[in-house]
This record gives structure tokens, sequence and C-alpha cells, in this order.
């Protein structure tokens, strides 16, 4: 019996190639960054460029949407929030989605990004996609739960932030 202990690890030595697994370790948070920084950045663009959506009345505009979910959404409160000004609440979101996509694609301030992008989701899921029957129909839910594991491990390959931290530790020798 163990007690926790790893006798299969060992430190690598210069030149020692790395196995499949490790590499596919180091690397496995890279397609679901690139998925949801490309998503982000798409739904706000699609926002931004829709003439209707961001309209306080109308046919496919924010306006309407929101005053369609209030009564069925997990907190009417936040609806109501948005319904004060729909368009100032569909610009905001629009361009927290492409900050939220940006900074989650090139990896610059990946962990606040993710957390941002997992805050939006939140809020979707609470107020757009609360009524959606069975609960797994609504597509914000799960996007939020794509956010976690980013909030937790950040962008450590092909990052602006790991290059960043590369200078820094170049820097002061560390």
């Amino acid at each position: 019996m163990t007690h926790g202990m790893r006798t299969d690890t060992h430190t690598r030595y210069p030149g020692e190639r790395r196995d499949w697994r490790e590499t596919a370790t180091r690397y496995a948070l890279l397609p679901l960054r690139i998925f949801l920084g490309v998503t982000f950045i798409y739904a706000g663009l699609d926002k931004l460029t829709d003439s209707a959506f961001m309209k306080a009345s109308g046919s496919g505009s924010i306006g309407d949407m929101m005053r369609t979910v209030r009564d069925s959404s997990a907190i009417p409160a936040l609806v109501d929030l948005s319904l004060k000004n729909p368009v100032g609440f569909g610009y905001a979101i629009a361009f927290g989605e492409l900050a939220v996509g940006i900074g989650t694609l090139i990896g610059l301030l990946a962990r606040l990004a993710a957390f941002g992008g997992a805050l939006i989701s939140l809020s979707l899921w609470l107020t757009v996609s609360w009524a959606s029957d069975p609960y797994y129909f609504g597509n914000d839910l799960p996007y939020l739960f794509c956010w976690t594991p980013l909030v937790l491990a950040g962008a450590s390959y092909w990052s602006l932030d790991a290059v960043i931290r590369h200078r820094r530790r170049q820097q002061t020798g560390y």
C-alpha cells in the first residue's frame, strides 16, 4: 500500500524526451481555450453587428428577449436591472464577451478572462436559460462549467501570460 507517494516520476534530465501523455497533459486545456475564446468573440461580434439586437424593443431585440424571460428567470431583479437600459446592457454583454474571448484566446490575464466568462455564463443561465426543461437543454450551464478549469489553471502554454511570466523569471533570475 502506498501512502500518497508516487514512485513513477522523476526529474527530467536535459535532452530527455517527454512521452505523449506528458505532452497531452500540458496542452489539455488548449482546445478548450480556443473553443471558448473563438465562441465568445463570435458571440460579441454577432451582437454588435445585429441591428435588431441592439434595440430596446422589436423582434429580436435585447429588450424583447429580457421582457420575455423576466418571469421565468431565477433572479427577476437581475432582469429588471437590465431592462432599465436594455441597449446599454446589450453593449455591456457584447463588449464583455469580446474582452473575455480575446483574453482567453491570446492568454492575456487568462484567469481573469475565464472568471469573466464564467460570470457571463452564470448570469445568462440564471436569466435567459433558467426555464430550460430539462435543465441540460440550456446552453449557458455547460459554458459555466467549461470556464471552471480555465479559472483554476489559467493559460500556461501558448499564451501572453506565459511569455510575461518567462520574462519576469529571466529578469529576476528565478
